[in-house]
């Protein structure tokens, strides 16, 4: 390693023009780089609903619908009028109302009842609207100008189309305030008025080579969108901060200052190397999700995090030589202690916080994998009450209740078996309405009255379609109830030969994709991890200590909300056991790194304080960063999934840190023996008296 750091730092212009032409480039790329926000689209490929969507898609021109639109205050000829504005608009591919299911010539109060009122409740019309995937924002905003302040809108496709225009302000508002913080302490943890903006420049050509290498990937989800950029720098920060200060150690040493970045850089090498493939390896882990949002997230952060080391042992060398002179002249005091204090207070508590520590770890653990937890599953919930999507979801069903649409198909040609399926279905209490071909010929519509366009979304060459309306949320217990419900109906009419799909449906399919994921996605990230921590410190007794130390925060973590009553969105709890290992165990790395070194020249206790005092400014800088840039992704994002994990990042960061600073010096001190005897080479200075700071 050292003939190749001698390399790096002898072409130093080769280096800084690669990396300025690769940012450059990069920059250009980013606008490239699409952003989904449907969670749908990353459900597994073999998945019933996904088959159904599909299959759909090939038979009919029409989707789902996936939106509701209320219109209060009206007549019906007024909302037939309202009908054709909507559809009109850009992007509104269908509108279903109730002229589509009945006869609205005959009066209205000799019509089905539960049929009427599924779409016409005092005075207010409700339509069923499909909106193109690819054209919601503009269609979304096309129907809030026809029905005004006092319509209200809700459905998958009108969250989405709002996660899409509300979190690209939000993402650069995190990411602004984010850096200005990540200056702030920086300027407090360095003794240099130039080092926070080497370090953050550093940072920010890793962070653009990132989000521009992402065109590789054609789209992201909203959560790489959201929480990559800031993750990388958060995660990444300490990476350049150690550099710089082993940098600055070995000039006491080494006049020559390229000798001295040679000497730093063979020194950190462990250290950095090691933190950053753990934190690459529990990112990856979320590749073998077979809920596909996991994977998109993985690879976004793995491939920033290696595209970090690569620019600390690449670009910051030669960076960091072009600044020293003008680091060294803006040279100030240190505002931060030297923590020997801090260190002795911990030596004295470190056995009682261990004690403590082994008392909380196993209610900590059923409490976050218990099964009473209560889930969001998809994205119906992920605007609060309090949101203009909130707001009009609770008008429209403050008039008509919950109510979602399903689409089932079966083959054609059996109308007998199809109006003896459709009977069974209208047996179903929350089924209140069908809108079908059985449903509307010979019954309230006569065959010559239905149109080529009606008769093209009911039938096709292959399939006859069935629109329900169902009363029912978009998920929870009672919804994946009814769609088993459905299933099992349509199974034994039209068995392994029917599709069902419908917001409900898919959520449905969600719930079963992704709870099946975690405790692979959880086992693969520990293992990982602890191969990494096993081959880099060459010893089996710490890679257990480490792992166990920061697993034990994630399951406190995750036991605030069973504890709280708290609903949590799946996907961010699945996620963040994964994301919280690989970018929190940097800190039990460093601090035991530091620790292994020390003892090989002192006692124990002297070892953990010369340890303790020496890396916290580090840890602090890091885990604070990475803790308020996750509360304010919580507190910023109106999106829940990306709020929620950012409350869980900021929290799990604070529960890793202070894992790290009061109870891991004590499990240290207490295994001493153990891990000499465990660890290859240990070579621990013999035992004596203890001597202290």
């Amino acid at each position: 390693m050292r003939a190749f750091y001698r390399w790096v730092v002898n072409n130093p212009k080769k280096i800084m023009a690669v990396f300025v032409l690769a940012t450059v480039i990069c920059f250009f790329l980013m606008e490239g780089v699409g952003v989904n926000y449907d969670l749908s689209e990353y459900l597994p490929e073999g998945t019933a609903s996904t088959i159904s969507l599909e299959v759909m898609g090939d038979e009919f021109s029409g989707g789902i619908p996936n939106a509701r639109v209320m219109v209060p205050d009206v007549t019906i000829p007024e909302a037939l009028d309202y009908k054709e504005q909507i559809a009109a608009c850009e992007g509104v591919l269908s509108v279903t109302w109730l002229d589509d299911a009945v006869d609205i010539v005959q009066p209205i109060e000799t019509l089905d009842a539960d049929t009427v009122e599924t779409y016409y409740q005092d005075g207010a019309a409700l339509f069923s609207v499909t909106l193109d995937e690819d054209n919601l924002v503009a269609a979304v905003n096309a129907i809030r100008a026809v029905i005004g302040e006092d319509g209200a809108m809700t459905g998958d496709a009108v969250s989405t189309a709002l996660s899409t225009s509300s979190t690209e302000s939000e993402v650069a508002m995190i990411t602004v305030v984010g850096v200005a913080f990540a200056f702030l302490i920086l300027m407090l943890t360095t003794t240099s008025w130039l080092e926070p903006l080497v370090v953050l420049l550093g940072l920010l050509v890793a962070v653009v080579i990132n989000m521009g290498t992402n065109l590789i990937f054609g789209e992201i989800s909203f959560a790489s969108n959201a929480a990559g950029p800031v993750l990388q720098m958060a995660v990444s920060l300490d990476y350049s901060v150690f550099l710089i200060h082993r940098f600055e150690e070995c000039k006491l040493e080494h006049p020559d200052t390229k000798e001295a970045m040679v000497e730093a850089l063979c020194k950190s090498t462990t250290s950095i190397l090691s933190s950053g493939l753990t934190t690459v390896l529990g990112f990856l882990a979320l590749v073998f999700m077979e809920f596909q949002l996991g994977p998109d997230l993985g690879l976004v952060l793995a491939k920033g995090v290696a595209i970090s080391l690569i620019t600390v042992f690449l670009f910051m060398p030669v960076f960091i030589l072009a600044t020293s002179k003008w680091l060294d002249k803006a040279r100030h005091r240190s505002f931060m202690p030297d923590f020997h204090g801090f260190a002795r207070v911990v030596t004295r508590i470190m056995i009682p916080m261990v004690v403590v520590f082994l008392v909380v770890m196993a209610p900590s653990f059923l409490a976050a994998n218990a099964n009473s937890y209560s889930y969001y599953y998809g994205s119906s919930h992920i605007f609060g009450e309090e949101t203009e999507y909130g707001q009009d979801t609770a008008a429209i069903e403050a008039v008509f209740g919950k109510s979602d649409t399903y689409v089932l198909m079966v083959p054609t040609g059996d109308l007998a078996t199809q109006r003896a399926l459709s009977d069974a279905l209208h047996d179903i209490p929350e089924v209140k309405s069908i809108l079908s071909y059985v449903d509307s010929v010979g019954q309230e519509i006569p065959e010559a009255y239905l149109d080529e366009d009606t008769l093209a979304q009911l039938v096709s060459d292959n399939y006859s379609r069935m629109v329900l309306t169902v009363e029912a949320d978009y998920e929870g217990e009672d919804t994946f109830a009814l769609v088993e419900t459905i299933r099992e109906t349509a199974q034994s009419y039209y068995p392994d030969s029917y599709y069902l799909a419908g917001e409900g449906v898919v959520t449905c399919d969600l719930k079963t994709s992704i709870t099946a994921d975690l405790l692979r996605v959880n086992l693969l990230a520990i293992v990982a991890i602890f191969l990494v921590l096993l081959l880099t410190m060459k010893s089996i007794s710490l890679p257990v200590i480490l792992v166990l130390t920061i697993e034990t925060a994630i399951w406190i973590n995750q036991a605030v909300p069973y504890f709280t009553d708290s609903t949590v969105f799946y996907v961010s709890n699945l996620i963040i056991s994964s994301i919280q290992l690989g970018a929190t165990v940097d800190y039990a790395i460093l601090l035991t790194d530091r620790y292994m070194e020390y003892r090989r020249e002192m006692g124990k206790k002297r070892a953990l304080q010369e340890a303790l005092s020496a890396v916290t400014v580090s840890m602090l800088t890091s885990g604070i960063v990475l803790a308020v840039i996750g509360f304010m992704m919580g507190a910023v994002s109106s999106h829940g999934i990306i709020s929620q994990l950012g409350t869980l990042i900021g929290r799990g960061s604070l529960l890793s840190l202070g894992l790290v600073l009061f109870v891991l010096p004590g499990l240290l001190y207490l295994l001493d023996g153990l891990i000499g005897k465990t660890t290859i080479k240990a070579r621990f200075a013999p035992a004596k008296k203890e001597e202290t700071i």
